[in-house]
């Protein structure tokens, strides 16, 4: 059961409109590393999690913030949305300002369209100046963007990876703004990103430390019905050796399991690929042409799909 606070978890309204910036700001919300994303990836994780209770209870915990967030967002979108422009004029078109100024137009109107040309036009005609589940460029939040695999040291890890990733963008949008509200809403943001990022090392820690799970995952299959000898080579894929210089190129590897090994020159191990004749009832393309007239001669064949006959009897 979840139950709604009307107050917000933290907010400071931004002094003055900018729908342009609210275009941006949709990507915190909507983006692959939105709000949105880690919201429904915390929830999904916790909902399937099999594991201890502790760790259920603190996805559910963490999920359930990120909607406080998601909210946090929408209402800072709706006052940079307040009194945006909502008419484009048509004077001025090649050098608006240059155009005013020669046809008598005031200065001040050809600024306020070429706002409203550069905002989310979906700002006005679709959520009448309010936010949206989307990214800055109006792409929709997806639902193919979350990880919840039933593993937890693997989905923990991909946490980790979206809230990097969502404190830098977050970060960047704080650098674009120069509105002490709008910096002072997103530092709030930002610190609980780094909560979270601090939050998952110690539940990757946490996990591995009480034997669930371990490097590789999932660490439940048996290491012995993989390739061993290729387990820990790094195959230098490329031109020059630098990638010879990393931590990863020598020494044990970071399971403690293996010897990491430079191979700077990695041979194919498996043989040039024959691929095999598609079916003459498909009608592709064979390897000769004899084959092909093989193949067109061929009328005997049995139906791709065959029909199934289903009798219905009375019960």
């Amino acid at each position: 059961m979840f139950y709604h606070t009307k107050k917000l978890q933290y907010y400071t309204p931004p002094q003055r409109p900018d729908p342009i910036y609210a275009k941006k700001v949709q990507e915190l919300i909507g983006g692959v590393f939105g709000e949105m994303t880690v919201m429904m990836q915390y929830l999904f994780q916790g909902w399937n999690s099999r594991g201890p209770a502790k760790y259920r209870d603190m996805l559910l915990d963490t999920g359930t913030e990120e909607i406080g967030h998601i909210e946090i967002l929408s209402t800072l979108i709706a006052h940079l949305l307040d009194k945006a422009p909502l008419k484009l004029q048509e004077q001025g078109a090649g050098d608006p300002l240059v155009g005013a100024v020669m046809g008598g137009s005031n200065p001040r109107d050809v600024i306020t369209d070429v706002i409203a040309a550069a905002m989310n036009p979906q700002h006005t005609i679709v959520t009448g100046l309010g936010a949206q589940p989307a990214d800055s460029v109006g792409y929709p939040w997806n639902g193919r963007f979350i990880a919840s695999s039933g593993n937890l040291l693997a989905d923990f890890r991909s946490n980790l990876h979206a809230e990097s990733q969502g404190r830098l963008q977050a970060i960047r949008l704080y650098e674009m703004s120069d509105d002490p509200g709008v910096k002072d809403t997103l530092s709030f943001l930002i610190a609980r990103d780094t909560m979270h990022q601090n939050q998952w090392l110690a539940a990757i820690e946490d996990i591995e430390s009480s034997g669930l799970d371990s490097t590789p995952v999932p660490s439940s299959f048996p290491l012995e019905l993989e390739k061993r000898e290729v387990s820990y080579q790094f195959w230098n894929h490329s031109e020059g050796t630098e990638s010879s210089e990393g931590r990863w190129a020598k020494g044990p590897s970071m399971d403690g399991k293996g010897e990491f090994e430079y191979v700077a020159k990695p041979q194919p191990l498996g043989p040039e690929p024959e691929p095999p004749q598609p079916d003459p009832r498909l009608h592709g393309t064979l390897k000769t042409p004899q084959a092909q007239k093989q193949a067109g001669n061929g009328g005997s064949a049995p139906p791709l799909v065959e029909s199934v006959r289903i009798e219905s009897k009375d019960v």
